[in-house]
């Protein structure tokens, strides 16, 4: 890592804890910053915390008293999941004091370069391809940011060899002033996060921002398909590369005769390729453009995109029980993600589906199921659910009470032949911590039947 002095002596006020909280707090004090921590959850319920005071840095626990920005701090440094809305950010921002997000610091004290790979579907499994075929390419790279990993950890222990793969949300894009990725990626923008951003504008410039600091030496990898993707292209200053699943390009990356293409070159039949969905092709496309911008091989994209089963929870493969291929896509926490699940499929599918009312109907899916053979329902939707089952002619719906009896309900009810697919179209929290822990019951409850 870069031994910088931007922040010796400095007053920096770290607001908010989780794990990029506590990193940029650690990092910060060892780069010679005075670091004070706010964090809301108590002192004495809050283990992070009193790891930090070990270290000798100043906690203060319990509220966030506005007070404190009466302290002199030049720099705050806040967890994405903040809004700028909080009354000690805006208070922030009327006295003048710079707000940042971590993944600036990382940026400031990499030796590597880094891949940054933003939008509003697609990120996750984006930026696993891309660190996957690096990884297949033999161009050591390093994984990190909104995927589970903080991004100033990896930095810190990164070298000039590595390449850092990163995923942005726009809550960390927000917070941004110097970082530049060599390589950026919009997957695709829709409406989300609009309670934190107020507007579709503000979203939309949050995620241009991966690519407000680039120059004509790096590269904007943006979906061709979509007219705001574009417009961002035309304001950045980096080389453009565009990628298409809908029409053929003169560079870029793009499908013609059942094949992926880059730049005019052949790359892969995508008869070989084991991942489904449409929604995927453009991942996949993104992912192949970075790969291949960074060297990476033919050979090294095919190995992978031959194997690559998903992201867990997200489309995942998980086994072929007596001739039904299952899939668990419990991070469909929306009727958009169902949609693109259900789109991926050609073959009769048991749809399982339910969870956490909030208040919507499920009308928008109705042109989708017509290759649904039974519904399985569960959780405070599961009604509305088999409302929409009904009116889509879906001869067989059967409710359970939750997703490990939905299990064996589906494979009772399904053929060699079959998809059985969890693609929920609801959060899980009507009876489950998170769309992981709902996921992973659905996967044992899929070995129980092997």
């Amino acid at each position: 890592m870069k031994q910088i002095e931007t922040y010796r002596y400095k007053k920096i006020l770290v607001l908010g804890l989780a794990k990029s909280g506590v990193t940029a707090a650690s990092l910060l004090h060892n780069l010679g910053a005075f670091v004070t921590v706010n964090d809301k959850k108590p002192f004495s319920e809050n283990p992070e915390a009193q790891g930090l005071l070990e270290q000798g840095i100043k906690v203060i626990c319990g509220e966030h008293p506005i007070e404190l920005l009466d302290e002199g701090f030049e720099l705050i440094v806040k967890n994405p999941g903040i809004p700028y809305s909080n009354p000690m950010i805006e208070g922030a921002l009327e006295k003048g004091i710079p707000v940042i997000t971590e993944v600036e610091l990382a940026y400031e004290i990499s030796e590597a370069p880094f891949i940054g790979i933003t939008g509003t579907n697609g990120k996750t499994t984006t930026t696993t391809l891309v660190y996957e075929m690096l990884n297949e390419g033999k161009k050591e790279p390093l994984i990190a940011g909104n995927i589970g990993t903080v991004a100033s950890g990896v930095a810190e222990k990164a070298e000039k060899d590595n390449t850092i793969v990163i995923e942005l949300s726009s809550f960390q894009l927000m917070g941004i002033r110097s970082f530049k990725p060599r390589i950026a990626i919009i997957t695709n923008l829709y409406d989300a996060h609009l309670d934190y951003h107020g507007t579709r504008r503000e979203y939309i410039q949050a995620k241009a921002n991966i690519t407000k600091n680039q120059t004509e030496h790096d590269y904007l990898i943006i979906n061709a398909d979509q007219e705001e993707t574009m417009a961002i292209a035309q304001n950045s200053k980096a080389a453009i590369v565009p990628f298409s699943t809908k029409k053929e390009l003169t560079e870029g990356a793009y499908i013609k005769d059942g094949w992926v293409i880059f730049n005019q070159e052949p790359v892969m039949e995508i008869s070989e390729i084991v991942l489904p969905g449409v929604h995927n092709l453009e991942n996949i496309l993104s992912a192949v453009a970075a790969a291949k911008l960074s060297g990476v091989e033919n050979s090294a994209i095919q190995a992978v995109l031959k194997t690559f089963t998903g992201v867990r929870h997200r489309l995942q493969y998980v086994a072929d029980v007596n001739g039904r291929k299952v899939y668990n896509d419990s991070k469909a926490t929306n009727i958009l993600a169902t949609i693109k699940a259900l789109s991926a499929f050609k073959t009769p599918t048991i749809l399982l589906a339910g969870g956490l009312d909030r208040g919507n109907e499920f009308d928008e899916l109705l042109p989708y199921l017509s290759h649904v053979k039974a519904l399985i329902t569960f959780g405070q939707t599961a009604p509305k659910l088999e409302r929409a089952g009904e009116l889509a002619g879906i001869k067989t719906i059967s409710r359970v009470d939750n997703v490990d009896k939905a299990v064996p309900e589906a494979y009772r009810l399904s053929e060699p032949g079959d998809v059985i697919l969890l693609s929920p179209a609801c959060a899980s929290w009507d009876q489950y911590k998170s769309f992981e822990v709902r996921g992973d019951i659905f996967i044992e409850a899929v070995h129980k039947l092997k």
